[in-house]
């Protein structure tokens, strides 16, 4: 099998798994913040148990760890403001949400990756707009501050997206991801005191919760985030992006089979997501023509890499 054809089926796969993290979201009892800190401490410890890890953190490179480290800060921001957005909404709007990560990558992607700007990704990118806005008109008026949360973490999801793809070559999966949740599980900690809550910021899970942060970080979470590092070796960000927002159609079935959740949302919210998905389709479509148009001998290693997808 070609790398790339490869790299697409676990790109699938992993989109399959983060389909259940928004209804395992959801089922958790703990506040979104509990909640990332104890998914990402898990997966973190979990990966330090591994001496491939050990010594992957101590031949990699200060500057390159910092860089990691960097990444993993915007990762935790990202899982805060997802599943916050699942909290004040559900399952189904908070997944959908991140639909919009497109947008932001059409800008952010090529300028981090040092690439040419195509404005068909941003058009592909901005056809998802209307089916957003089909979404916000779909679901009851409470739900709003959800959908707003859920922006600002697909403009996460795209930042650190475009910067894990650029460093995406320097270093081992499993190490990048403990340096990363790592770090992101230093950086909530630190963040904790200074958000609204009351009691202890931080507390013991439930057996309830304790089964589901479980399920929730090695099955939704180790697996697919080290499986989709390997796969950015052969697909661009956006590309990957695309795909990703497959999730939504996961999510939104296992909702309404686990959750029920169809009797909170209207026919505009699935029209909207029809909107979404039909970018997802046309996007492959068009970069089949691209390739086919596009002369290889005359493009540079680099150039070859990032138009692959």
């Amino acid at each position: 099998m070609q790398p790339v054809n490869k790299a697409r089926l676990q790109i699938h796969f992993c989109v399959l798994l983060w389909g259940f993290t928004a209804i395992l979201g959801k089922l958790i009892t703990l506040p979104a913040l509990q909640l990332v800190w104890w998914r990402m401490l898990l997966v973190a410890a979990a990966l330090l148990l591994m001496p491939k890890v050990w010594r992957g953190l101590f031949a990699m490179p200060a500057r390159l760890r910092w860089a990691y480290a960097g990444i993993g800060v915007l990762v935790s921001l990202h899982w805060l403001t997802f599943y916050a957005a699942i909290k004040l909404s559900n399952a189904s709007v908070g997944a959908t949400c991140i639909a919009l990560g497109p947008v932001f990558l059409a800008f952010i992607e090529p300028w981090i990756a040092r690439r040419r700007f195509d404005p068909r990704e941003l058009l592909i990118g901005a056809a998802v707009v209307p089916g957003v806005a089909m979404v916000v008109g779909g679901v009851p008026h409470g739900m709003r501050l959800g959908i707003a949360v859920g922006v600002l973490s697909a403009l996460f999801v795209a930042l650190f997206g475009s910067l894990n793809k650029r460093l995406v070559e320097h270093g081992d999966p499993l190490t990048v991801t403990c340096l990363e949740l790592g770090t992101g599980t230093v950086f909530l900690t630190a963040l904790a005191p200074l958000l609204p809550h009351t009691g202890a910021a931080f507390v013991l899970p439930d057996r309830h919760d304790t089964l589901l942060l479980l399920a929730l970080s090695f099955g939704c979470t180790l697996l697919p985030f080290a499986l989709a590092l390997v796969a950015l070796r052969h697909l661009s960000a956006f590309g990957t992006q695309m795909v990703t927002n497959l999730e939504p159609v996961y999510a939104i079935v296992l909702a309404i089979v686990l959750l029920g959740e169809q009797r909170e949302l209207d026919g505009w919210f699935y029209a909207g997501v029809a909107v979404i998905l039909s970018a997802v389709f046309i996007h492959p479509l068009l970069n089949r023509q691209r390739r086919s148009t596009a002369q290889p001998e005359l493009m540079s290693t680099a150039e070859s890499r990032s138009m692959i997808d």
